[in-house]
């Protein structure tokens, strides 16, 4: 049956038959990411891949064969992120409980924003968000958060509550005489200058904060920033401190910045979206020493944890503080009956995914520890392709050893190259070397700026990556710039 369904028995029934239709292809798929021969991609243009596609929305039904053809091709020419050589982005393949929990949300067809349609992911979310919230060090009562659509919104949620928290009167008549400011590491994360042209600051108002040898903040430029921002009539009023920078995965000095953002009255957030993570690990929770001192805490679990994308909290120490500042009581919607528990009112939307679900699914099928050896595993990847790389007369280590976060940044050098550190030379063979492993599709390897050109950013955040996933990348970027060098 491929119509619109008379009853819940035929939709169960049409469930149960794409089910296992499906099941058919995407576990192969699954299973064969690891195999010696396996591609993460198989590498084609935009222009070469659409007629491939055939890609159409029809006027009638397509029927089933025609169904499983579109799935086929959608994995067969979509990257495998549960393959180990994905290291591009600072996310991996889900899990197995990952895949079941899309599942159950997709089934429940529910929204998270008011108690009485979902009453039981409600409950999930507080709780879940408490307990992570416990994790950062926040002991209170009422610690906790909610889900937001990826870090980028918690971030822009974040500013929003400090805005409101601080200066109240903006809530309803907007900056007025204020020309506010904030503060971030050269090294943050874009999303705060996205945020500060939605909220009409304008990027201007985003104060880049100098960074030390090892990617962290300066306390003492920031503390200067904040002066000159006064002494100019300004109001500085949030800084966003990093856990684990994009590049890098630096973390900031968040003791410090806290004397800080106290010292001056400002709201200290911390966008852990990437590093927040470690706060699962007994071994590296050091890394987040001084963030239960911030007034706000992004975590996305759909980064280092593995938990399906997107799922992103934004957490505080007092969770009500985001009805307080965002609530407009819209009484078509919030009738006031489940005070504190109609979490889309401590939003800047309506709608919501209950995200959240999948991080309680998963933390209690894994359990704590079951994330904290995710994390301890990937730490070791990261520290062991560190030091091979430092080892090896043709590559040059950008990143320190062992690595702040699961990133390892690197050059490769040919032996023609007269200087390590010409830009245009190392761009250009880190591009055209990236480009070549993503022909070949066994790895997928991600390049980002540096101050002499252009390096390797390889992310290690699968629980599939062991050390021969390492050697093989290092063997195969040797052989592929010999190839391109017509040795």
């Amino acid at each position: 049956m491929n119509t619109a369904s008379t009853n819940a028995q035929a939709t169960a029934t049409e469930l149960q038959d794409l089910l296992t239709s499906f099941q058919g292809q995407f576990l192969p798929w699954i299973a064969k990411a690891d195999h010696d021969d396996s591609k993460v991609l198989d590498h084609y243009s935009a222009q070469d891949l659409k007629p491939k596609l055939a890609l159409s929305c029809p006027e009638k039904p397509c029927g089933k064969d025609a169904l499983l053809e579109i799935l086929s091709n959608t994995l067969r020419y979509s990257a495998n992120t549960w393959n180990p050589g994905f290291m591009d982005k600072l996310f991996a393949s889900t899990n197995p409980i990952g895949v079941i929990s899309e599942l159950l949300l997709a089934v429940l067809n529910t929204n998270g924003h008011v108690f009485h349609v979902s009453p039981v992911l409600t409950l999930m979310e507080l709780e879940t968000s408490k307990a992570m919230a416990q994790l950062f060090g926040y002991s209170g009562e009422h610690c906790g958060g909610l889900t937001l659509p990826g870090g980028s919104q918690s971030n822009t949620l974040s500013i929003v509550t400090a805005r409101t928290t601080l200066y109240p009167e903006t809530k309803e008549n907007g900056c007025g005489k204020y020309q506010f400011v904030m503060f971030t590491s050269k090294h943050g994360h874009y999303s705060v200058e996205k945020a500060a042209i939605m909220l009409g600051l304008g990027r201007n108002s985003v104060v880049p904060i100098d960074i030390d040898g090892s990617g962290r903040i300066k306390p003492d430029s920031l503390e200067k920033a904040v002066l000159e921002a006064k002494a100019d009539g300004k109001t500085p009023f949030y800084v966003n401190a990093t856990a684990g920078t994009t590049v890098f995965g630096s973390f900031d000095p968040f003791t410090e910045i806290s004397a800080i953002c106290k010292r001056h009255n400002l709201w200290m957030h911390i966008d852990g979206s990437w590093g927040g993570g470690v706060a699962f690990s007994n071994k590296y929770k050091h890394l987040l020493t001084g963030s239960h001192l911030a007034d706000s805490i992004t975590i996305n679990p759909h980064k280092m944890l593995g938990v399906p994308l997107q799922c992103s909290f934004l957490l505080a120490p007092d969770s009500r503080i985001f009805q307080q500042a965002n609530s407009l009581k819209a009484g078509y919607l919030f009738h006031g009956d489940n005070e504190g528990f109609d979490l889309g009112d401590s939003t800047m939307g309506c709608g919501r995914r209950p995200d959240a679900v999948k991080m309680f699914l998963g933390w209690n099928w894994y359990g704590r520890e079951g994330y904290e050896q995710r994390v301890n595993h990937a730490y070791e990847m990261a520290g062991l392709l560190a030091t091979k790389i430092a080892k090896s007369p043709k590559f040059t280590l950008v990143s320190s050893n062992p690595p702040p976060c699961l990133q390892v940044c690197f050059y490769y050098h040919s032996d023609s190259q007269a200087s390590r550190e010409d830009s245009k030379v190392n761009t250009k063979t880190t591009r055209r070397i990236a480009s070549a492993l993503d022909h070949q599709g066994r790895f997928l390897v991600d390049y980002a700026p540096g101050p002499h050109g252009e390096f390797f950013r390889a992310v290690l955040n699968s629980p599939n990556q062991n050390e021969a996933t390492l050697d093989e990348l290092v063997n195969s970027i040797e052989k592929l710039a010999g190839q391109a060098n017509g040795h």
